[in-house]
């Protein structure tokens, strides 16, 4: 039964017609339900066809990666022959030669040219004392006392015994690779036999893979440094743009990320030195060979369902008009709950129209009584700039009261909001005019921190002057008698944001929670609850958003971020 109700439940979701799609619904449904029968009939053709896709393409990656792998380990023993031989060589020449030979010139340099006759790419031979001074050296530069002592690699080499570096530039300014093997005199006192190997023979080793076309391979350190020339990703001591796999000596797998798009990577992993040799190719050629399979079971699929659509029309036919007749029978039944909850709304845009209204309605009355204070107190000629000034804030808010009215006229129809380039900061300076007289009676300091070269709105001014006003008006009524109010505006990445702040008595959490829906309110008989909830609406009719963060005793702030323009919002 569950399971009925479930299938019941997600066929009314996904395949009953919207009533907003008008006659049209009906051959929607036709063609869901079509599909609907198409679904059930291909379901096992599909899954045996991904099926096969998925063994095919399975065994054929593994078989890459497998083959790829072993290319990879070949490769990776060759590189460690190629330096075993060469640390083998410079040990042998340091187990069978004593300090003081290796310190003769003329001895070193018969050493030397024996060596390189047998060993291709060394470079030079340098002996290191146990002070880390080069006291003997056979090659093509000037290196001969040369401190190694504060370097690395001497210090590794008195530790270890033996040392393999990554490569470097050092004094030679080439690329290259140094083998150190530390020997003590007869009187046990230590020194290091130092051979410099060029890297070319790095780029043989890697040129005797026989790569396919696309497909990069190179050394690196575990430092992401390049160690031979990469197609990729640049020249010798180039970094990667990418990090390293988890090291695993037999080597592995993994999918790589860059800014040149996807890349499968093949790599394996020096134990001395560490080094990882990697290859590696578009992740799109790695899985290109089996798309073959595609045109036959796309063809197996095309078939059936033809068929499957020429059977399934005869049978929606008949559903499609049984259903025609009871969509009929439901939608006189709708019409009448419609024009009810049309009536309900109407009462509801009354009492909102209403509270919108009171309050141009009380600046007026503000305003006209500041004026006849003004005019009865002073000569008529020493009050001309403020009765001008008075005059202007009467005339727009009967602006806004008229704009008002215009929106309730248009509740049957749709009225869009009038934009127009404005500045914030200047609305937000006339809202907190039309409160002046209040500010000054109640001693409220108002903290203004407005951003001087705010970044103008494409926006309603009528409707923001509303916003702004009813979140001022509810931090009036929030804060006590010399309580602070402070206003910030700020441009931001997408548009400007005003914050709104008191230190009034604050929100608990579940007032804040509910403090934008429509006739919630915390003022008793004082307030409809309306404020800010039709605050919310026009700040989202204009693509913005408000938001509010309050606690019990510490005041509330509210914040609204407005986009540049509506396009800009898009």
């Amino acid at each position: 039964m569950i399971a009925l109700s479930r299938l019941s439940n997600f066929f009314v979701k996904y395949f009953v017609p919207k009533e907003e799609a008008g006659l049209r619904r009906y051959n929607v449904l036709r063609f869901k339900m079509i599909g609907l029968f198409g679904l059930v009939a291909l379901v096992p053709l599909c899954l045996m066809a991904l099926i096969n896709f998925h063994i095919y393409k399975t065994s054929l990656d593994k078989e890459q990666r497998l083959s790829m792998l072993s290319l990879v380990n070949k490769t990776k023993y060759s590189f460690e022959l190629y330096l075993n031989e060469r640390l083998s060589a410079v040990s042998f020449i340091a187990a069978t030669h004593s300090f003081e030979e290796l310190s003769d010139t003329q001895s070193i340099r018969k050493i030397f040219h024996t060596a390189k006759q047998e060993f291709e790419g060394l470079v030079d031979l340098g002996l290191i004392n146990s002070e880390g001074k080069q006291v003997a050296y056979a090659g093509p530069y000037k290196l001969l006392g040369n401190d190694y002592s504060e370097h690395d690699w001497f210090n590794e080499t008195r530790v270890r015994g033996t040392y393999i570096s990554s490569v470097f530039l050092g004094y030679r300014k080439l690329p290259h690779i140094a083998i150190a093997v530390e020997s003590v005199t007869a009187g046990g006192e230590p020194w290091v036999l130092r051979a410099t190997i060029a890297t070319e023979p790095f780029s043989k080793l890697i040129s005797f893979m026989n790569l396919a076309p696309g497909v990069d391979a190179f050394l690196l350190n575990r430092n992401r440094v390049l160690q031979t020339e990469s197609r990729l990703f640049g020249s010798v001591l180039s970094p990667v743009p990418f990090q390293l796999p988890h090291a695993e000596y037999r080597g592995g797998n993994a999918l790589l990320s860059t800014d040149k798009g996807d890349f499968s990577a093949t790599y394996v992993n020096f134990m001395q030195p560490e080094f990882v040799l990697m290859a590696v190719r578009p992740a799109a050629q790695a899985t290109g060979a089996w798309f073959s399979l595609r045109t036959d079971l796309l063809g197996v699929l095309i078939g059936g369902a033809i068929l499957i659509t020429i059977v399934a029309f005869g049978l929606t036919n008949i559903l499609i008009r049984q259903l025609i007749f009871a969509d009929e029978c439901r939608e006189n039944i709708l019409k009448e709950i419609e024009h009810t909850q049309k009536l309900s709304s109407i009462g509801r845009l009354a009492a909102g129209v209403a509270h919108e209204i009171n309050n141009p309605l009380a600046v007026i009355k503000e305003k006209s009584g500041l004026m006849m204070d003004i005019l009865a107190r002073s000569p008529a000629t020493e009050v001309t700039g403020v009765l001008e000034r008075q005059i202007n804030g009467i005339t727009s808010s009967v602006e806004r009261c008229s704009a008002i009215t215009h929106r309730l006229l248009g509740f049957a129809r749709k009225v869009e909001a009038k934009n127009e380039w404005l500045s914030v900061n200047e609305i937000v300076s006339e809202v907190l005019e039309f409160l002046e007289k209040e500010i000054t009676k109640r001693s409220i300091s108002i903290n203004m921190m407005l951003e001087e070269s705010l970044s103008e709105i494409e926006s309603d001014k009528g409707q923001l002057q509303q916003v702004f006003l009813n979140i001022v008006s509810n931090s009036l009524e929030a804060v006590d008698e010399g309580g602070v109010i402070y206003v910030e505006s700020k441009t931001v990445e997408n548009g400007v944001k005003i914050i709104i702040g008191d230190d009034g008595c604050g929100m608990s959490e579940n007032t804040m929670s509910r403090i934008f829906e429509p006739f919630f309110t915390t003022k008793r008989n004082a307030g409809n609850g309306l404020g800010l909830a039709i605050s919310y609406g026009i700040i989202r009719k204009l693509g913005g958003d408000i938001s509010v963060i309050s606690h019990v005793g510490t005041g509330s702030v509210f914040t609204v971020t407005l986009p540049f323009s509506a396009e800009s919002k898009a």
